[in-house]
């Protein structure tokens, strides 16, 4: 899950299944039942699959959904990154584990560095702040923690293929838009 409707989706069909969910937060359910049936179980994965979710079993992808939402969060949902902002500070606090071992975990099970899928979430950001047009290049790059504006159009066209000015002329920033779950 990341987003808030994700989460509402997510909590309206565990009720539908007469689960009692305690907790629903972004990539995280807590239910009142401690034990699914195998049928409980089943229904769940199919209702999840449906809405474009999957229950994830094992700890390691706990945790790398964590490491993932903890990006999300901070780049889609924070006013402002600081240029000199540590993500390995950030994730090792969070997440209770050396960055070096999550950053070889999600490495391993997601096929890309941390630093890329980083990356790709910044830039998807990029995409959606020129979408709204409410800021310009210089407020987009000082937003998401950029040195600068050629930093910030060299990521992007190395990403994309277009420059930030070039997907802005074009009008169609829906055409390489990706939903985060998908970067």
């Amino acid at each position: 899950m990341v987003c808030n409707r994700c989460v509402m989706v997510v909590s309206q069909e565990l009720t539908k299944l007469g689960l009692h969910p305690l907790k629903v937060s972004l990539g995280e359910v807590e239910l009142r039942e401690s034990d699914l049936t195998e049928e409980q179980s089943k229904s769940l994965d199919t209702t999840l699959v449906f809405h474009g979710f999957e229950r994830i079993d094992d700890r390691k992808g706990r945790l790398v959904e964590t490491i993932k939402n903890t990006i999300i969060q901070k780049i889609h949902h924070s006013p402002e990154l600081d240029r000199k902002f540590n993500w390995s500070a950030i994730l090792s606090e969070a997440l209770h584990y050396e960055y070096n071992y999550l950053s070889n975990l999600f490495s391993s099970l997601e096929g890309i560095t941390l630093e890329q899928y980083i990356i790709r979430q910044k830039i998807e950001r990029v995409k959606e702040l020129l979408f709204y047009d409410e800021l310009n290049l210089s407020q987009i790059a000082n937003r998401l923690g950029y040195s600068s504006v050629a930093h910030l159009s060299a990521q992007f066209k190395k990403i994309t293929g277009l420059t930030p000015s070039e997907l802005k002329k074009s009008r169609q920033p829906e055409r390489i838009r990706k939903a985060l779950d998908k970067i």
